[in-house]
């Protein structure tokens, strides 16, 4: 008998004032604290907070994490 995985998936919104992969790291890391057996991510969107005179102050991501269910 062939055995079956079920894959779940969540949308999580993360940000950082470092960079978008900080941002995609520490959306996982939170998600990784309550949900076990993580397969990957897909980051869907990309936002910034802008500055006054421009600069970018913060990355914002919105992302789908895949995971397994036992």
């Amino acid at each position: 008998m062939a055995t079956s995985t079920v894959t779940k998936v969540i949308e999580v919104s993360a940000s950082s004032k470092k960079g978008i992969e900080d941002a995609v790291q520490t959306g996982l890391k939170k998600v990784a604290k309550s949900v076990k057996n993580i397969k990957g991510a897909w980051v869907n969107d990309v936002k910034v907070v802008c500055n006054d005179d421009g600069s970018v102050s913060e990355w914002r991501v919105n992302m789908r994490v895949s995971f397994v269910v036992s």
